[in-house]
């Protein structure tokens, strides 16, 4: 998981935190966008509009795999990140 998290930051990906707006503001990954999960089908022509692959991330996994199973029937190039600190600590 963590070789295919790299590979994707490799080639200049979006972090895309899909966690709560109360679960942002406790941290989050620097230059991520923030996108709630229950909004994100109204999002997609906006994530398509940055033209570069998606690590979708939220607190668990299972939600950042809701919107990862999504965007990827979307036709967006997108992986499961899994929790938020995971990436973080790749980053750093």
């Amino acid at each position: 998981m963590s070789a295919e998290i790299k590979e994707y930051l490799e080639k200049d990906a979006v972090i895309l935190d899909v966690r709560t707006l109360e679960e942002w503001n406790e941290g989050h990954i620097e230059n991520a966008k923030h996108i709630v999960l229950n909004t994100i089908p109204q999002q997609v022509e906006q994530i398509k509009s940055w033209n570069k692959p998606v690590i979708a991330v939220c607190r668990s996994g299972a939600r950042s795999g809701q919107a990862t199973d999504f965007l990827t029937q979307q036709g967006i190039d997108v992986i499961n990140g899994g929790p938020w600190g995971n990436v973080a600590a790749l980053i750093d």
